[in-house]
């Protein structure tokens, strides 16, 4: 897989290779989300197509107004008549991509968890697709439309959603009760016709208005992931080969960000392909262990890079999680740099002996840092020096 950008939105240029696991990094407005957006567009243009006919959505092969309607109102000319797109070494042509065709597989091939995935629970209900405005990006309503058939149709016969016997083994189950829902579970209650999402505690139970702002960020990612990881003897939803998710670290304390990237790793052992949008240190501090892990496993032993995994992930060494590790050690591992001059990079080394500032730096993120530290260090230089003077 390949994809290749010239002029789109932010983006001058771009080379992108996505491993099983890739990162995305930079600042804000540099086009990482415009990239991942265009991504699904690319892989799965007949079936958003499908989607907005379904709900009587009309733009008459109008490429304006097909691109408004999906990365959102006025962002038409995020991909404008002087962008150059390829996929896989071709030229996709913007109007091309904008005409109804009525023909070939509609089925999805990415799964997307947006940024905005919190507004998929507004006061603790799920919303479907036409609950939202017609200049809301496309992405977000499919995923809040995803979320509503689960927890009113697959679920309504499930009052608790978490912790939930046979979605996610019990190790990661334990994991996310001790760094996110700290004992409470996940109920859903009705109101009025409607199922809402509380979080309870013996008698206790809290709306969604009062949830930490992890808890709301992280449950609809939660909800996701069980749609991702179906309960029994499927592993997976087959033809989805795809997750993309962005800044899962929302509102999340590393360790449970830490947690989050282990079922991300999970994702990979089922065999998905994963993409990551972030500005957390975290999400690059495990990337990198798992690149040197890798490395070890490759050039001195196997065993000791597998029980390298197991201690990054806080996992027992049983033989469940030693066959996770050394599926983990099996995958590759991408990160891309989002510049602001607009040329994307690609940094997957994060070597902190690299010369170059972007790698060493790991696009910003590991870079102020080291500048805060060794700011603290010259002042509490200078200030020794000046009471010497005294």
């Amino acid at each position: 897989m390949r994809i290749d950008l010239r002029q789109v939105g932010p983006i001058r240029q771009a080379h992108i290779e996505p491993g099983d696991l890739t990162v995305f990094v930079g600042p804000q407005a540099t086009g990482k989300s415009i990239f991942l957006a265009l991504f699904k567009l690319l892989l799965d243009f007949r079936a958003v197509q499908t989607a907005l006919r379904q709900y009587e959505m009309i733009w008459d092969d109008d490429a304006d107004t097909f691109f408004s309607i999906y990365f959102g109102e006025g962002m038409e000319h995020v991909w404008s008549a002087a962008s150059v797109v390829k996929h896989e070494g071709n030229v996709v042509d913007r109007a091309e991509i904008a005409k109804w065709k009525n023909e070939g597989s509609v089925s999805e091939r990415v799964f997307y968890i947006p940024a905005q995935r919190v507004l998929a629970l507004r006061d603790g209900l799920t919303h479907p697709f036409t609950d939202f405005r017609a200049g809301d990006p496309f992405v977000v309503r499919r995923f809040s439309d995803i979320l509503h058939r689960l927890v009113q149709s697959e679920f309504a016969r499930h009052r608790q959603l978490f912790p939930q016997r046979g979605r996610l083994k019990e190790e990661f189950r334990d994991m996310l009760d001790s760094h996110i829902f700290g004992g409470y579970y996940l109920q859903s209650d009705m109101d009025w016709v409607q199922r809402r999402l509380v979080l309870a505690h013996q008698e206790q139970k809290l709306p969604f208005m009062v949830w930490s702002s992890g808890q709301r960020e992280f449950v609809p990612l939660l909800l996701g992931l069980y749609w991702l990881l179906p309960a029994g003897h499927v592993s997976r939803r087959k033809k989805l080969q795809w997750v993309v998710v962005e800044e899962p670290e929302m509102g999340l304390h590393p360790y449970a960000i830490q947690a989050v990237i282990v079922l991300f790793l999970e994702l990979l052992r089922r065999g998905y392909r994963v993409l990551v949008s972030t500005h957390s240190p975290v999400v690059l501090d495990m990337v990198w262990a798992l690149q040197v892990f890798r490395q070890v496993a490759k050039q001195h032993s196997v065993e000791i890079a597998m029980q390298a995994v197991l201690e990054l992930g806080n996992l027992p060494d049983r033989q469940v999680y030693r066959q996770f590790a050394k599926s983990v050690l099996n995958k590759t591992y991408r990160v891309y740099f989002f510049q602001r001059s607009g040329i994307v990079r690609d940094i997957s080394s994060l070597d902190p002996g690299d010369e170059d500032r972007a790698v060493w730096g790991w696009g910003g993120i590991s870079e102020f840092s080291g500048r805060v530290a060794d700011l603290v260090g010259q002042t509490l230089k200078r200030a020794g020096a000046y009471e010497s003077a005294e």
